[in-house]
């Protein structure tokens, strides 16, 4: 195997592939990158036997063949290399030499024999998007999934493809994030599948703003195409609980408030704060919120937020980290905060098909 290419062509490649690669896996070759040379294409491959990703770039091909190199290693000595051209020749004891200008290594590698095949993906349904609004739906509900691992189904987004629609949900049980998209789909194409976050993550990385993203589901995995990516993953099997329960049917109360000036303020407020389980007390009169956070160790902020509100005083306290999640994703200038009391969950909404549920924290 010998080929040619451009450096900033293998790095870009590299770093769609590589952010799947453990760190520690008890399988030496899962650390590994697959290069394919052939018909003037070099293809990358990487997977973790839950997810796999595949790229494919052109590059001058003098001799077919394969080979896989330690991923992280092999990015990082593309990333330093001294010349934008770079020459790779691989022997049949799957040894890398690496050339460009002065520099010459050898890196050694391991057979592509004992890599694991790209799953067989059979498929049932395909769904269209385009690549940016894919990326934006994935990133203003991602961060609300759940990392507990006794509640499998939640460490996920739930797609459903419903009603010439795709709402996307995650929760964890304390707040819940939901998009919906309108979509072009067939009648008989309705299907709920729950993407690993693992997945998703790899997706909010490498989707770009333009072009098509094509969705493509069987009965258990998701493959989405995008450019010249092919990403397929595993799915998370089992049923997600019924979230509309948990949304609320109508609040009492709506402030309209700046975003950015609420994000601000409550990231500078829960400075006082170290305790993952601590809280921001909320006070909303006519037309101001006042934000108030304590700490026996630390002392104490506060912070008035101009608002436009005209309703009843009240007085809720959230999970700082949670209220702030949803204003950090979100691109609106304006949001609004539905609340009923300081016992019921408080919505956030937008100008667009977005909501965001977060329980309150009773304080004494």
């Amino acid at each position: 195997m010998k080929f040619s290419i451009e450096k900033d062509q293998i790095l870009e490649a590299l770093q769609k592939v590589q952010s799947i690669v453990g760190q520690r896996t008890t399988l030496p070759i899962l650390s590994n990158v697959l290069l394919e040379a052939g018909n003037g294409k070099l293809t990358l491959t990487t997977t973790d036997m839950e997810v796999s990703v595949r790229t494919s770039i052109e590059a001058d091909i003098d001799e077919d063949g394969a080979t896989t190199l330690p991923a992280r290693r092999f990015f990082s000595i593309c990333r330093d290399l001294p010349s934008h051209q770079v020459d790779i020749g691989v022997s049949n004891e799957d040894v890398a030499t690496i050339i460009s200008g002065s520099y010459t290594c050898k890196l050694e590698g391991l057979s592509r024999d004992d890599f694991p095949p790209m799953p067989t993906f059979e498929e049932s349904f395909s769904y269209t998007l385009v690549q940016g609004t894919l990326k934006d739906i994935l990133q203003k509900t991602s961060y609300a999934a759940s990392t507990d691992e006794s509640r499998a189904i939640l460490n996920g987004s739930l797609m459903a493809f419903r009603d010439n629609k795709l709402t996307t949900v995650c929760t964890d049980g304390r707040r819940l994030a939901l998009v919906e998209q309108e979509i072009d789909m067939p009648d008989d194409a309705e299907v709920d599948i729950v993407v690993p976050t693992k997945t998703v993550n790899e997706l909010i990385k490498t989707l770009g703003d333009e072009g098509e993203a094509i969705i493509k589901t069987s009965a258990t995995q998701v493959a989405f195409e995008f450019g010249n990516i092919f990403i397929i993953s595993k799915l998370i099997d089992g049923t997600y609980p019924n979230y509309r329960q948990v949304i609320p049917s109508q609040c009492e109360e709506r402030i309209a408030i700046d975003r950015e000036m609420l994000l601000s303020a409550v990231r500078r407020v829960s400075l006082m704060l170290d305790d993952q389980a601590a809280s921001v007390k909320v006070q909303i009169t006519e037309n101001r919120m006042e934000l108030l956070t304590s700490s026996p160790e630390i002392g104490e902020s506060r912070e008035a937020v101009p608002v436009k509100y005209s309703g009843k005083d009240i007085t809720i306290a959230f999970n700082p980290a949670f209220l702030m999640a949803p204003l950090k994703h979100l691109d609106s200038d304006e949001i609004f905060l539905e609340l009923s009391d300081e016992l019921s969950p408080g919505v956030i909404k937008t100008n667009v098909p977005f909501l965001y549920v977060i329980m309150p924290i009773r304080v004494s």
